[in-house]
């Protein structure tokens, strides 16, 4: 197991179905220990009350960026008080908050050990060109399946195209198994402390839906509904409804926490994604499809991220607005709700994107062959250490509320928006 762990160089509105009986209330939990914040907010001690929330975007196989990344974190902040994903990043979210905070980077390397174990995954980086043994690898996947996550479907019913009478290419049943296995889910539906939510979108309605376990007993089947990507993935039916990948409809979970959150509390997000948005123009028909699936996957991140931060701040701006009425008017049951609905406590949320290397194609998010996965989960431990290595990138102004983006997605330099600051 040791073998795995990477060398590091520097360090919508949307509604939870409530599929079973409440599990008990959790309390809150402790704040991140005795290093400084991750997001080290001035007064220093502003923060150390704040929830902190890891927001983990899909991308299959591009997942062990977000190990990468929390293995980083974990080695100077311990504590989370919640943890959302969609697709892989539900699967990630599954094996931290489901394991003990001593176990959790083993689980996480245990299930991309696994996962990158197949024949066709295991090809040395000398065997060829880097570009070819990926192919090589995503080829493999689809033809054999990746051991501990989907296998497929044997049946001649698939030579009858578009009319097979069946749901999808492969079976995730391999899945479940590896989740039974990796994942405690008595912990996490009764262990106090750690909130824990997956995306979903229902295929009869289209609406997206979050399993919390705040309001639902969690299984493996609601985490495998986060990931069931159509076609190649079928629905996973859960107390009567059916459900598909939660990135069908947004692929981060980024505006579920900031609707959900208790807005008395300061909060501060650490958002993890897997494609980016921004990218140049394709040279290739291999391009374009890489190009199309960066841009559909991306759930336009910056742009989504701004505008959540911009909507927050009005509110704040209106809420100070009407402070200034007079009191006979401020006082007012109606004006007291609006003030008490738009007030909230600061929000940080710091961004990190994978950057896709020169080599990877198209199939970049199928492609889990074991030197793959430890170049991923290594770039996401140096994106993760260059971030806590620079504090000052992190160290916002005093505010009173509203919301300030951190986005360090690109290596050169660090994009920071205060409340009331320009674009």
């Amino acid at each position: 197991m040791e073998s795995f762990r990477p060398a590091v160089s520097n360090g919508r509105m949307s509604s939870t179905r409530r599929t079973s009986p409440r599990p008990p209330a959790r309390a809150s939990s402790s704040s991140l220990a005795s290093r400084p914040q991750l997001a080290a907010a001035s007064p220093a001690d502003a923060t150390a009350s704040a929830a902190k929330a890891l927001v983990l975007q899909g991308g299959g196989a591009l997942g062990a960026y977000q190990a990468g990344v929390y293995e980083a974190l974990f080695e100077q902040h311990k504590d989370l008080d919640w943890v959302a994903g969609v697709s892989i990043g539900a699967i990630n979210a599954a094996l931290i908050a489901g394991n003990p905070p001593a176990r959790r980077v083993e689980r996480l390397r245990e299930f991309w050990r696994l996962v990158s174990s197949g024949a066709g995954q295991m090809l040395p980086g000398w065997a060829g060109e880097r570009t070819w043994l990926n192919q090589f690898s995503a080829a493999s996947a689809m033809v054999a399946g990746i051991p501990g996550f989907f296998e497929p479907r044997m049946t001649p019913a698939l030579f009858l195209g578009p009319a097979a009478p069946v749901l999808s290419y492969y079976d995730t049943a391999p899945l479940k198994a590896t989740l039974e296995r990796l994942v405690d889910f008595d912990r996490i539906n009764h262990q106090r402390g750690m909130r824990f939510s997956v995306g979903a979108v229902n295929v009869r309605t289209g609406n997206s839906v979050y399993f919390d376990n705040a309001s639902v007993a969690i299984r493996p089947e609601h985490i495998m509904a986060s990931g069931a990507l159509p076609p190649g993935f079928p629905p996973v039916h859960i107390d009567g409804e059916d459900y598909w990948d939660g990135g069908l409809v947004s692929n981060t979970p980024l505006q579920y926490v900031l609707d959900e959150h208790l807005r008395t509390r300061r909060l501060l997000v650490l958002q993890v994604d897997l494609f980016s948005a921004r990218g140049t123009l394709p040279r290739t028909l291999g391009d374009v499809a890489m190009r199309q699936k960066d841009i559909q996957y991306s759930s336009r991140t910056r742009m989504n991220t701004d505008a959540l931060a911009a909507n927050v701040n009005l509110q704040q701006a209106l809420a100070a607005l009407l402070d200034r009425l007079p009191p006979h008017l401020r006082d007012e049951p109606e004006v007291a709700a609006l003030c008490g609905h738009l007030r909230s406590e600061p929000i940080d949320i710091v961004h990190l994107i994978y950057r896709h290397k020169p080599y990877e194609l198209e199939s970049k998010d199928y492609e889990f062959s074991r030197i793959t996965v430890e170049d991923h989960w290594q770039a996401g431990m140096h994106d993760m250490c260059r971030t806590l290595d620079h504090p000052e990138w992190l160290r916002p102004h005093a505010q009173a509320g509203g919301v300030t983006t951190y986005d360090l997605a690109e290596p050169g330099a660090a994009r920071v928006r205060h409340p009331g600051t320009p674009g």
